[in-house]
């Protein structure tokens, strides 16, 4: 586990929205730790540090709480919707080894058969795997599908020691033509259908002039 994931956790006593306001204006953030049965702890998490961490989707901290490290993973970020400052984290106390479900970010990659677009209808997967071992995304190849081309949960290759939680039917990625070239080509059979009949109707026109 990364160095860079020890985060210094201060105990707090105070509550309220007045208190968690202070704790923001002094550049830290309101938490909440629990899970395995142990009694929730409020905590103040240093803010900057904390907010580049929990860029990364299921961030894991090794929080010092007291001098007593504790495993815990993100699972849920409050933010203000305008100014999108973190206002509240809720943290669950994990253990090494110990297996955790989370959703994980899908990233498609390559280039589908020309013509076509690659359309992520699922943009994350629910696994479970080691709680120190979370991984950052899956990736998912559409080089060179064609037309109809769909892929699912179950076709997904997964890291190493996670397992699928997602039903495996769910859709994750789908190869279509876009619309709008379906409309342009329907467009032009239908102007080439109109060129067509008109110089059907000019043949038989001449034809019959020349029998005149």
């Amino acid at each position: 586990m990364s160095e860079d994931n020890k985060v210094v956790a201060e105990l707090r006593e105070n509550f309220g929205k007045g208190f968690a306001r202070r704790l923001r204006a002094a550049g830290k953030i309101p938490a909440v730790i629990y899970g395995h049965g142990t009694e929730p702890q409020h905590v103040a998490l240093p803010g900057h540090q904390v907010s580049l961490l929990i860029r990364r989707a299921n961030a894991l901290l090794d929080l010092d709480i007291n001098g007593k490290s504790q495993l815990a993973l993100v699972k849920d970020v409050q933010k203000d919707p305008v100014r999108q400052i973190v206002e509240h984290i809720d943290l669950l106390v994990v253990r090494k080894g110990e297996k955790v479900a989370v959703d994980v970010p899908v990233v498609v990659t390559g280039e589908p058969f020309p013509g076509t677009v690659a359309m992520l209808d699922n943009a994350t997967v629910s696994l479970e795997v080691e709680a120190t071992h979370i991984p950052q995304n899956v990736e998912v190849s559409v080089e060179g599908l064609e037309d109809g081309t769909q892929i699912t949960a179950a076709d997904l290759t997964l890291p190493s020691g996670a397992t699928l939680v997602t039903e495996p039917e769910t859709l994750i990625v789908a190869v279509s033509v876009p619309l709008d070239t379906l409309a342009a080509e329907e467009e032009i059979a239908e102007a080439d259908a109109e060129i067509a009949e008109e110089q059907s109707e000019e043949s038989e026109a001449a034809a019959e002039a020349e029998e005149n």
